[in-house]
């Protein structure tokens, strides 16, 4: 239950991500038809590139391990933009801007709703079954 609340807060921010460098980065534009496409293919190679890319790090280089989360948004985002009318990234100034804003945004986001929400969510839960459970006691 936990990894569907992550994958939809993932799409969620990534799409929100995506819309801010939209307009805040003259070199990044993103197509309304190939939107959906670019999201999807955005978080799908986060989720699977940020364990290879931490795995890579420790095992090669521990110290770099901080910037694991950076790396696998700037390899998510050239995935992204293999996506045909998806979103287009030039110029270096955008591709160095563009995963550190998704990164800032992904991650806040991310940690904020697991953390207040979906936290909170589990606990109520856990607390309900618990009453329950005494009560059948």
């Amino acid at each position: 239950m936990r990894l569907l609340f992550q994958l939809v807060s993932q799409c969620v921010l990534g799409a929100i991500a995506l819309i801010v460098v939209h307009f805040a980065l003259p070199g990044v534009s993103l197509s309304v038809n190939g939107f959906l496409a670019a999201i999807g293919v955005f978080t799908l190679a986060h989720m699977i590139l940020g364990p290879f890319v931490l795995s890579v790090a420790l095992h090669y280089a521990a110290p770099l391990a901080g910037g694991v989360g950076l790396v696998a948004t700037l390899l998510a985002l050239w995935v992204a933009t293999l996506v045909p009318d998806g979103i287009e990234i030039s110029g270096v100034g955008s591709w160095i801007l563009a995963p550190i804003i998704v990164w800032v945004i992904t991650a806040l986001g991310g940690w904020i709703f697991m953390a207040l929400v979906i936290d909170k969510w589990i606990k109520r839960r856990n607390a309900e079954k618990l009453v329950r459970s005494v009560q059948k006691a």
